[in-house]
């Protein structure tokens, strides 16, 4: 595969999951960098422009 440039690799696509939910994949640049393992529970929340996605036992 090829290398990406580098003003593109943090643009990401969407992906449906069943009939109800979206799947959404991060650079695991950004993972290693947070220490983030698989299947690890983060919380999702509606912030003015976006999403936030932390830890979930971050007290933050």
């Amino acid at each position: 595969m090829a290398n990406k440039r580098s003003d593109e690799t943090n643009i990401r696509k969407l992906t449906k999951i069943g009939k109800k939910s979206v799947g959404l994949t991060l650079p695991i640049e950004l993972v290693r960098e947070l220490k983030w393992k698989e299947r690890q529970r983060v919380t999702v929340k509606r912030i003015k422009g976006g999403l936030q996605i932390r830890d979930y036992r971050s007290k933050k």
